[in-house]
């Protein structure tokens, strides 16, 4: 019978800083998946560690954004009808939650934690020994008409004020300059400055877990759901190498943490919002130097190691249901308009599924009804740009340390459990 600290159980970008963090601290730390690290939802996201993102993706509530979405034809939305049943308590809380007062409620709770996004994968990424993969410059937003210009401008301009984001504007010419091979259809860019982005989002989480171990920790394979808790105190489970008892236990199942949960008699708000994305060779000697995305239509073309990745917006539908990349098709004939882009690159398209809430903070703390248990899940598209500040709040958290951002607003105990 193996024994360590601590599970974790999911090996995606947050499990893995969880336990990197909770081994860096002395504690003996076994960290489990039923796959591969990372190769699940922290395989596909677009690379952004979003310091700017202290608003986090809400619902719209502009009347034309609905209207187009209710035809379901949009590249950045798309749902499965026979989905829409059970997802519309979901859908009703998040739209409820999205008003622009409550919105701005979020924000300020919400960027306690996208402020250190940035230095703490610096420092997890220096440790490492991968800081290679993490590049400045930040991102751009990129525009075809004047009237969503002036308005993202506007909106950029308020977000500095209140919460110190950096940015700057570029004319038509001035993105001409900075972008060449991008179409010269676009009437000017917002670039987010403070963003890292990262050109291999696996690398950097297989270069944590490459640190982790070298540090002690164990990686082992099984699943969650053999978690049982110990008559006196702690969990045992089933992992591949066999039995393991554990004094404490982390979930950071991602879009497995609402089955996770339920079996524990937690009744969280959790549901997902799929997305896919393709690898494309730019043709001939095009190069996309930031990336890019489209705002009016809703897609993304990020520079990666291994191709130019296209990503899509939010699919709407049961986390396992059959995968219909419809937003991809409609978006790469645009894409292809707006930069030169050559063959796939992937045999067909990936798709993964984004852990969400509908009040759209993280699930972060100790669970309410079971000693020594903690999760870490919940964080939609920003799992990759808080992996690592979850994974030092945690650690602290367990460790017994003081917290160095206060996690009250994102205890499982605001929702009725």
């Amino acid at each position: 019978m193996k024994q360590c600290d601590v599970v974790v159980l999911g090996a995606g970008i947050v499990g893995i800083c969880v336990a990197l963090h909770l081994q860096k601290r002395g504690k003996a730390v076994v960290l489990l998946d039923r796959r591969g690290p990372g190769e699940e939802t922290s395989f596909g996201n677009a690379g952004l560690i979003q310091r700017e993102g202290v608003y986090p993706y809400g619902f719209p509530h502009d009347f034309g954004a609905l209207l187009r979405y209710g035809l379901n034809r949009t590249i950045d939305a798309h749902y499965h009808p026979s989905a829409l049943p059970r997802l519309a308590p979901f859908l009703w809380k998040y739209w409820h939650y999205s008003r622009p007062a409550r919105h701005a409620e979020v924000a300020r709770k919400y960027e306690k934690l996208i402020a250190h996004c940035v230095s703490e994968h610096d420092a997890l990424a220096a440790e490492a020994g991968v800081q290679d993969l993490i590049h400045r410059g930040g991102w751009m937003k990129v525009f075809r008409t004047a009237a969503e210009r002036d308005k993202r401008y506007a909106e950029a301009e308020r977000w500095k004020r209140e919460f110190g984001v950096n940015y700057r504007t570029l004319d038509a010419r001035e993105l001409q300059a900075a972008e060449p091979h991008l179409a010269p259809v676009l009437v000017g860019a917002l670039n987010w400055t403070d963003p890292t982005r990262v050109d291999d989002p696996h690398g950097l989480s297989m270069g944590y877990l490459g640190l982790f171990e070298r540090l002690g920790g164990v990686f082992a394979q099984g699943n969650a759901a053999s978690l049982t808790a110990r008559s006196g105190g702690g969990w045992s489970l089933r992992t591949a190498q066999g039995p393991l008892e554990a004094g404490a236990a982390v979930a950071a199942l991602g879009p497995w943490a609402g089955v996770f949960t339920r079996g524990l008699g937690y009744d969280l708000p959790l549901a997902v919002k799929r997305g896919y994305h393709m690898h494309y060779r730019a043709a001939g000697q095009a190069k996309l130097n930031l990336p890019v995305l489209d705002t009016e239509r809703g897609y993304f073309l990020a520079p990666m190691r291994a191709g130019i990745r296209l990503t899509t917006g939010a699919e709407f539908a049961r986390r396992d249901a059959i995968h219909t990349p419809v937003q991809l098709g409609r978006a790469e004939p645009i894409a292809r308009d707006l930069f030169p882009l050559a063959e796939r690159l992937d045999k067909e398209p990936w798709m993964g599924a984004r852990p969400c809430t509908p009040d759209m903070l993280p699930v972060i703390g100790p669970a309410p009804r079971h000693k020594d248990l903690w999760f870490a899940f919940g964080h939609a598209h920003h799992g990759l740009t808080l992996g690592a500040v979850t994974g030092r709040l945690v650690a602290e958290m367990v460790s017994g340390e003081t917290p160095f951002v206060d996690p009250t607003p994102f205890s499982a105990s605001r929702f009725a459990t």
